[in-house]
């Protein structure tokens, strides 16, 4: 079986970003490392006091579904639109309630509204520079 995992990259927020995640899904932290607990043999670069805190490694668990999310410190940071995540809900409540935690910040691309496809369907990138989208499947809820 081929598992498909996202990680998200961040440049020293990332901390900040699992937490509002967290919120913002109703999502449980499955694990968060720090670079001052990573192993010399995973990770042995000089690090400054800042660094240290870090988020070496994190897993986000929203639903059955597994995020990982690092302060990567070994590339330099660039936003990429080309990707971008699509949450499915039940509900456009749901859709609405996720967005208002969300949207701080952002940038809208398309505006929370009704679609053909979708009772509520809205799509943005947040304050760290990932595309999101959140909508019901369905056009009836």
């Amino acid at each position: 079986m081929v598992l498909i995992t996202p990680n998200f990259n961040f440049n020293g927020c990332c901390e900040e970003a699992l937490n509002l995640y967290k919120k913002a899904f109703n999502a449980e932290i499955g694990c968060m490392l720090r670079y001052s607990e990573a192993q010399k043999e995973g990770y042995d670069k000089e690090l400054s006091d800042e660094e240290k805190r870090y988020i070496y490694h994190a897993e986000l668990n929203l639903g059955n579904q597994r995020i990982m999310m690092c302060d990567n410190m070994d590339v330099p940071f660039t936003t990429s639109f080309s990707l971008s995540l699509t949450v499915t809900f039940d509900t456009k409540e749901e859709v609405k309630q996720t967005y208002d935690i969300l949207k701080e910040g952002s940038t809208t691309i398309y505006p929370l509204q009704s679609t053909t496809y979708s009772s509520s369907m809205v799509v943005f990138v947040d304050k760290f520079g990932f595309r999101w989208g959140l909508m019901t499947e369905q056009s009836e809820r």
